[in-house]
């Protein structure tokens, strides 16, 4: 199930909802924890065992090492079996598959072993768990002591499959105390259509182009059509990913929680590492504070600063996949913010507003090797993209596809710079009226029959989230 579908806007969440503020303080945290399961077990019935055990183990584990607060070393080894444990099975899941074909194509052998699924979301709870795991080693937060609350924590189905990764210390009195009130809850729902407006009248359809250009033999495509289908997955995957974490942040409000952000429009970035402190904040943060620091950070010899990036960065891109492409897309960008440490960010800094240009530049190309299978395609499409190879610059597919679908690049384009908050703030600096209440009441109900009309009229609703 995912949110921009019929069955979660008019049958799951309108009931959990009804159930949720009907029931006691005191019962409001089982509600959600029996509608998570059920909201993972719809797509994956198999692999819900496993999230359980998972929460269990991690449960354990947390109280074995609140526990020996004064055996600093012994602390040490529980949190680190802890955390073999963890990844082992991520790994195993997610990586299995990956491993035995490299060894086969490394030693010439012929392992099979049977295909292992990958289930989904554990990218996102297993990186919760070992969250809440760090936070209770660090002191920063007590184990928590009652099962149903640590369950919901990893469980949450707003953030389970998708979603911004929530630190344990950040929620954590949440869980057991939140206030409630009709503004926060009139917040959230705002929140949501806007995100699920973002997925469905903008992601989709920019991704329909993206794919059909994908599809394309990369030989057959010109110079126009390769640009036209980069800008499009550029600001798909964006309004893929922002659009639903948008809906995370505001599902949480209608229950209660507050979220951090995860997105703060990264396109208009002047540097990569600055694309990197807007995009996807709640991943950098997580690989900073638990990966980057703890090897040193930049407060090292600059060869070991420059060495810690390119392992956070190697991890972040097989974070994402178990493909060789996703992990050259990880060093690329641990390539390139280093070299910006070394000076290269001074140097884009005095060739403003050009370092927009280039950083853009620089980002879709690397979501070439993000989107492409493998190497082989995404050197063709980049080649493409710089040269049509005896092809027109601009053909009739690049012509149909931008005369079809210009809206939603105009609109994609508009939306991806903070225009609409500088109009909003100025606009909150002036008492509100009735009629601005109204009608920007009137906008959101626009916009959530616009998605309605499109979810009943077409079969395209993807979600990219499987891959992770």
């Amino acid at each position: 199930m995912v949110f921009s579908s019929v069955s979660f806007l008019f049958f799951f969440l309108p009931l959990v909802l009804t159930l949720y503020f009907a029931v006691p303080f005191k019962y409001k945290n089982t509600i959600l924890l029996i509608f998570s399961l059920l909201f993972y077990a719809w797509g994956e019935p198999r692999y819900i065992v496993l999230m359980i055990i998972s929460i269990i183990m991690n449960y354990g584990f947390g109280i074995w090492i609140d526990q020996t607060e004064n055996h600093t070393k012994k602390r040490t080894t529980i949190l680190s079996l802890a955390i073999v444990v963890n990844i082992g099975l991520l790994g195993f899941f997610k990586y299995a598959n990956f491993f035995v074909d490299v060894v086969n194509q490394a030693l010439q052998t012929n392992i099979h072993v049977t295909h292992v699924p990958l289930p989904l979301g554990i990218s996102f709870y297993t990186f919760h768990a070992l969250s809440y795991l760090i936070d209770v080693y660090r002191k920063t937060e007590r184990a928590q002591r009652k099962l149903f609350n640590l369950s919901l924590y990893i469980t949450f189905f707003p953030q389970l499959v998708a979603g911004p990764i929530i630190r344990y210390n950040s929620v954590a009195e949440q869980l057991s105390k939140r206030v409630f009130s009709s503004i926060q809850f009139a917040e959230g729902i705002k929140r949501f259509i806007l995100g699920l407006s973002k997925k469905v009248l903008l992601a989709n359809p920019l991704g329909f182009v993206a794919d059909t250009v994908f599809a394309t033999p990369v030989m057959d495509l010109s110079s126009g059509s390769a640009w036209i289908g980069i800008i499009a997955y550029t600001l798909q995957i964006y309004y893929d990913f922002s659009g639903y974490s948008d809906m995370a942040i505001g599902l949480g409000k209608m229950f209660g929680f507050e979220f951090a952000e995860n997105f703060n429009y990264p396109y208009i970035s002047k540097s990569v590492s600055e694309f990197w402190r807007r995009w996807h904040i709640s991943l950098g943060s997580w690989f900073r504070d638990y990966v980057y620091i703890p090897l040193g950070g930049s407060k090292v010899a600059p060869w070991k600063m420059y060495r810690n990036l390119l392992i956070v960065w190697g991890l972040t891109g097989f974070w994402h996949g178990a493909s060789w492409t996703f992990i050259a897309w990880g060093i690329y960008y641990g390539i390139l913010i280093a070299l910006e440490k070394a000076g290269l960010e001074k140097i884009m800094s005095r060739i403003y507003p050009l370092n927009h240009v280039v950083v853009l530049m620089l980002v879709m190309i690397g979501w070439v090797f993000f989107r492409a299978d493998n190497f082989g395609y995404a050197a063709d499409f980049i080649l493409a993209m710089f040269h049509s190879r005896g092809n027109d610059i601009f053909d009739s597919q690049a012509l149909a596809l931008l005369s079809i679908n210009w809206i939603p690049f105009a609109i994609g384009i508009m939306v991806a710079v903070p225009i609409f908050p500088k109009l909003q703030k100025w606009q909150f600096s002036k008492p509100i009226t009735n009629v601005q209440t109204v009608f920007a009441l009137l906008i959101h109900c626009f916009l959530f029959a616009e998605v309605i009309l499109y979810l009943i009229n077409s079969t395209y609703n993807p979600f990219l989230y499987f891959r992770f």
